[in-house]
């Protein structure tokens, strides 16, 4: 198939969104009322859907309902959580229920309704390639238009002044375990399929959770409820040292505020690096209802006497692994603070190694050489979410926004649900050049670092007039 060429006398869009996560659908709510602004997103999935193997029954997601797409942005948006109650007529209840936390499940439904309603979304687009085009100053953005099976059916082509990278986060496998993944015969999965995998890790004689996050403590505490007493068959490892709670007093939350990120953005480049290295309990951690649940399972099963069939063990490092003939995994294990070794054997192993970020390069190879890169060869990000690149192009007025890709520029706080309504509503007053959201100048009672630090405004900047769509557009 050959890629339709751009006609010389298109008008570039003014943005394009590339992945339809939370982050990027945030964008696309915040951005639909500026009816001004010619925007589109681009997703390869058929549909919306929020990691569909840990909606374990009864998971909660780990802020505030109001922690959803908009509200901390615009909480009158016709988007926000509570209006999607409304339109399943689900307030009552809601109200009744008392519930701060909502269930994961909850939360991707009311994704899920938001993407269903909210024009300018096309799944099924998979962005092959981003160039910039210093004849015409924009960038172009080709895609492929994929059918049911997920097969390429039409190539297509845009234009744009401004892209939006929001392609998120993909499964961790530690390297000893990679070869494993893939091969066929016993379970070795990741987190992120668990749910596929359930009934038949529930039938295994032995199953071994790998890693002491929030993922691993909910699986290992589902695995639990439902293996028979005496016969769980469980082991439960993690390298952090303790299976430690989450950070969540009212001050440490602070540090997920758009104060503490200005702070971070700040420090030079090897201060942060330490700090995203040393702040795990902040987002790595275990919510205390989860472990309070764990501990009330294992206490539950020794009323008759004897001691659950698992073991705990944190401060534990997976040196290599391999099989034993086709039925079995063998790790070999070290313990990080004894200085010993040992082997585990074990029929099925769940992965809940968290997810990192999904390499830029493919997508942007094109573009390599107007990128501007750290000490460490990442991309410099701004204070405003946008890459870095050279004048040539940030000169025309052209420029490429991340989200939940910036861990290393604005910290912790870079993934973290509750400032994704603050991050997508500051990319719109950056891009716009106008402020169609106004953003608080402070939001924690904690003073990060002894210089004050107050919002940046972008200079205003209008590449060319904004022109209103006509209805349906």
């Amino acid at each position: 198939m050959n890629r339709p060429p751009h006609p010389d006398g298109d008008t570039p869009r003014d943005l394009v969104g590339i992945g339809i996560g939370p982050a990027n659908l945030s964008l696309a709510a915040l951005a639909h009322p500026l009816t001004e602004l010619d925007a589109v997103f681009y997703e390869q999935r058929p549909a919306f859907d929020w990691h569909p193997g840990l909606l374990i029954d009864g998971a909660t997601i780990q802020v505030p309902f109001l922690a959803d797409l908009v509200t901390l942005a615009d909480p009158a948006s016709p988007w926000t959580f509570l209006n999607y109650l409304k339109t399943r007529e689900r307030l009552f209840p809601f109200y009744f229920a008392e519930r701060f936390h909502i269930q994961r499940a909850e939360y991707d439904a009311y994704c899920r309704w938001v993407s269903e309603n909210l024009p300018g979304l096309h799944f099924h687009h998979q962005v092959d390639a981003v160039r910039f085009n210093p004849e015409r100053d924009v960038f172009e953005v080709d895609y492929t238009q994929l059918d049911a099976d997920g097969e390429a059916e039409a190539l297509g082509r845009t234009t744009t002044r401004n892209i939006v990278l929001g392609i998120g986060t993909e499964p961790y496998v530690p390297e000893p375990l990679k070869p494993l993944v893939d091969a066929p015969g016993v379970p070795v999965l990741h987190a992120a399929h668990y749910r596929d995998h359930r009934d038949a890790l529930l039938k295994a004689d032995h199953v071994t959770v790998i890693g002491s996050g929030q993922s691993g403590a909910e699986i290992f505490l589902d695995l639990l409820r439902h293996r028979p007493p005496g016969h769980e068959g469980l082991h439960w490892l993690g390298r952090t040292p303790a299976f430690a709670p989450m950070e969540y007093s009212k001050l440490g939350l602070e540090h997920f505020t758009p104060d503490y990120t200005r702070y971070f953005h700040a420090l030079a480049e090897p201060v942060r690096d330490k700090l995203v290295a040393s702040q795990w309990q902040l987002h790595k951690a275990i919510d205390a209802d989860t472990i309070a649940a764990i501990h009330d399972e294992l206490y539950r099963r020794t009323l008759h006497g004897g001691w659950p069939d698992t073991v705990l063990t944190p401060g534990v490092h997976v040196r290599t692994a391999g099989r034993i003939a086709t039925t079995k995994v063998e790790l070999h294990l070290e313990h990080l603070q004894q200085g010993t070794r040992s082997r585990l054997t074990t029929d099925a192993v769940v992965l809940a190694t968290g997810y990192r970020e999904r390499p830029l390069g493919r997508l942007l190879a094109a573009l390599e050489p107007y990128l501007r890169r750290d000490s460490s060869e990442r991309p410099r990000i701004d204070e405003h979410f946008r890459l870095v690149t050279d004048p040539s192009v940030s000169g025309a007025g052209c420029t490429i926004y991340v989200q939940n890709a910036e861990r290393h520029t604005h910290g912790v706080g870079a993934p973290d649900l509750g400032l994704t309504a603050w991050r997508s509503a500051d990319i719109l007053n950056t891009l716009t050049g106008k402020e169609p959201y106004p953003l608080p100048t402070r939001t924690a009672f904690t003073t990060f670092g002894l210089e004050q630090r107050q919002p940046q405004i972008p200079p205003a900047r209008q590449p060319r007039e904004l022109i209103p769509l006509a209805d349906g557009i």
